[in-house]
């Protein structure tokens, strides 16, 4: 860690070799890092702080921000210019640096900077948090009530930052890459030029020395924190190669923004934040003494283009998180996608289990319906308990029982946030213990929510989840979350933002207790596919489930991309091989699933032999680069994939070997492709193996593929 304070002077601030004019103002900048990152704070008598400068280590900007640290909406204070975004507000405008401290910890440093506005008698606190081998640092806001008044806070920022663009850097080369997300079309990726008509646009007048009112923003609502767009983005400087990357990290509501700021200059801040009144009806009472923190938001740096920013995000995700249960990544069966899709029974599970066995999978999990005996086991979640219909020899035991004789550990798919309608939980549990609004429970598609925050939820899902790991010896959850209760609840809680904000948190809350618990128990995170793909929950679980999308074709973009949004040993990713595909078809399944966490499913037990065995061999060649994957960034040699692209491409860069992924995805014949991969290397075929070679070829720094056949086929190559 480096730390400077450089007290300035009347008339100028003098930062190595710099002189910054700044008039007769007492000035001072705070030079921070961890070795890979350089920040300068501006500290001024007469504006709030301000980050002047973020960049890798050895490179700086040299003009003095004007965006706050601290963006503070407080209802009576508003706005010191009209606009409906994050920036102007007054309380923001107003404060003072107080002071700021550093804590030096094993494996992260800290800065904290105090400040207070005099006339409300607020006093915020960020707090800065860069963990070692990271390019980029976490950041959260508290602020603190030091008045005897009360005050209703309608927005606070994580993070706002104004450094994007240093004097001669021009608003033209800057790209956004942003993306919108939804059930079974996730991680669908744009690139935006910021100057366009589709990005902030022209507004002329480079006279004006005015705040613009130009906004690109991505919100996301209720309990599906990205049920919309990703909290993750990346503004590419195509001119410098400086690349700026965040996440916000939180499983509910949120809000991003990248503002043009002053309409004479080209300058550019971006503004993290979670709910906020306009857009998620969240206001908060701030009692006297009473303090509030914001959810916890990233940055990353680079001077490698967004996806220098995209791998330095990728490391971050690794130093926030939990280490994983299984960090050998183990292979997981699940029942569902395209196979039993939701009727499990002794009769059907009993030869899959023996086929998924046969392939060397590692956990065997049975998805939806094992508790519902009416055969709509949609609204009837909520007690868990194993049907006997279902499974009426041995009941549900014999099954799992048989899914440990063949060497695997036994897995079942719980929804535990809801309760079906016609579930006798959802008569059986106080009114209180579920999510209301004006004192009416809120139902959503023949389910009820449960309210966290409430002592008999708590008590009603520990001691589900305790009887199933105690008394089943279940070793893998499946967590799944279907349905959203819309804005929030208003039991308990001063707005309905408010009350959702409380049941997140009540929610991750629950998780830790969880994870305490049970730490051998491997958890993955499934909403609706990738409905909550954020780290707040993926800083707790092992994995995410990357789509519900069942098109092999379809499902190709989405798991390529899903990497720049979720480490990839975390990025569960569906291998559904189908009894009746062609070998070129059952690689093209597995290949997507070894572009993650391979998650396996299909009719195994209807293959053939040689069905089965290309299978296995795909098994075989995930347990080989498996080794390198809790290590590897991602890194895309023709961009990030769109729905319609006829080739996909991914690679995934380790310390000792790089891996590339290609598909091609349209039917008929292909032309070659080739690709600017740097120097000649070794280049191998991972898998499949027993499948014809295709054509490589090495020209200088190019290497062009040429694949054999017609249709969907994929291979994986080794480069070291």
């Amino acid at each position: 860690m480096v730390l400077y304070l450089l007290a300035g002077w009347q008339g100028c601030v003098q930062l190595g070799s710099a002189i910054s004019a700044i008039g007769s103002v007492i000035m001072e900048r705070i030079r921070w890092g961890n070795g890979l990152i350089d920040l300068i704070v501006g500290i001024d008598a007469d504006r709030p702080v301000t980050i002047d400068s973020l960049d890798v280590a050895g490179h700086e900007r040299t003009t003095p921000a004007r965006q706050p640290l601290v963006e503070l909406l407080v209802l009576g204070q508003g706005r010191m210019l009209t606009n409906t975004r994050f920036t102007s507000t007054a309380v923001g405008d107003r404060l003072r640096y107080l002071g700021h401290r550093t804590e030096t910890g094993d494996i992260a440093e800290t800065l904290i900077i105090d400040q207070r506005d005099e006339v409300t008698g607020l006093q915020v606190s960020t707090t800065l948090t860069a963990y070692a081998g990271v390019a980029g640092f976490q950041t959260t806001t508290t602020v603190h009530n030091t008045s005897q008044s009360v005050h209703l806070i309608q927005l606070l920022s994580s993070l706002a930052l104004g450094c994007v663009l240093d004097d001669g850097e021009r608003l033209d080369d800057l790209v956004l890459h942003s993306a919108r997300n939804s059930w079974c079309a996730e991680s669908r990726w744009t690139q935006t030029r910021l100057r366009a008509d589709e990005g902030l646009g022209r507004i002329g007048r480079p006279d004006w020395d005015i705040e613009s009112r130009s906004s690109v923003a991505a919100v996301s609502t209720s309990t599906w924190s990205t049920g919309q767009q990703l909290p993750t983005a990346v503004i590419d400087n195509l001119a410098t190669g400086r690349a700026i990357g965040w996440q916000i990290e939180h499983n509910g509501a949120w809000c991003w923004e990248v503002d043009s700021r002053w309409i004479g200059l080209d300058e550019v801040a971006v503004i993290l934040s979670g709910p906020d009144d306009l857009d998620h009806q969240w206001v908060l009472r701030l009692a006297p003494d009473d303090r509030f923190t914001t959810v916890p938001a990233s940055i990353t740096v680079s001077r490698a283009g967004w996806q220098g920013a995209v791998a330095a995000l990728t490391e971050h995700r690794r130093a926030i998180r939990r280490p994983l249960v299984r960090p050998d990544l183990p292979v997981i069966f699940n029942d569902y996608m395209n196979a039993l899709m939701g009727d499990p029974t002794t009769e059907k599970l009993l030869p899959l289990i023996d086929a998924a066995a046969r392939t060397g999978a590692e956990y065997f999990c049975i998805d939806a319906g094992w508790y519902d005996d009416g055969g709509n086991w949609w609204p009837s979640v909520g007690d868990w308990q194993p049907s006997t219909v279902r499974f009426p020899d041995g009941g549900l035991q014999r099954v799992l029982d048989h899914i440990r004789s063949r060497g695997m550990l036994p897995g079942l798919w719980v929804e535990p946030e809801v309760i079906g309608v016609h579930s006798p939980a959802a008569n059986r549990l106080p009114d209180e213990a579920f999510l209301q609004r004006y004192g009416v429970r809120i139902v959503e598609h023949d389910r009820y929510f449960l309210d966290l925050r409430h002592p008999a939820a708590r008590a009603h899902l520990d001691e589900v989840i305790d009887r199933l790991v105690e008394g089943y010896g279940v070793r893998f959850f499946k967590l799944d979350y279907n349905v959203t209760p819309g804005a929030g609840t208003d039991r308990d809680a001063f707005s309905v933002g408010d009350g959702l904000l409380q049941q997140n948190r009540a929610q991750l809350d629950w998780l830790r207790g969880v994870r305490d618990r049970h730490p051998e128990v491997v958890i993955e995170n499934c909403s609706s596919g990738a409905m909550r793909m954020d780290y707040a929950l993926l800083s707790l679980l092992e994995l995410q489930s990357t789509s519900d999308q069942m098109d092999p074709a379809l499902y190709v973009p989405i798991a390529a991309a899903a990497p720049a949004s979720v480490t990839p040993e975390q990025a569960g990713n569906w291998a559904y091989p189908q009894p009746g595909m062609t070998p070129e078809e059952i690689a093209f399944c597995m290949i997507t699933g070894l572009a993650g966490r391979v998650y396996l499913s299909g009719h195994l037990n209807r293959m053939s032999e040689a069905e089965l065995g290309l299978v296995r061999e795909g098994v075989q060649a995930y347990e080989g680069l498996r080794v390198d994957l809790g290590q590897a960034v991602p890194f895309w040699p023709v961009g990030l994939p769109t729905s319609q692209d006829p080739v996909v491409m991914l690679g995934l860069r380790a310390p000792h070997a790089s891996y590339l992924y290609v598909w091609f995805t349209q039917p008929g014949g292909h032309d070659p492709v080739t690709l600017d991969l740097g120097p000649k290397a070794p280049i191998s075929t991972v898998y499949p193996a027993s499948l014809p070679d295709w054509s490589l070829t090495w020209e200088a720094d190019r290497l062009t593929i040429q694949p054999h056949g017609v249709g969907l086929t994929a291979r994986v190559f080794r480069i070291s």
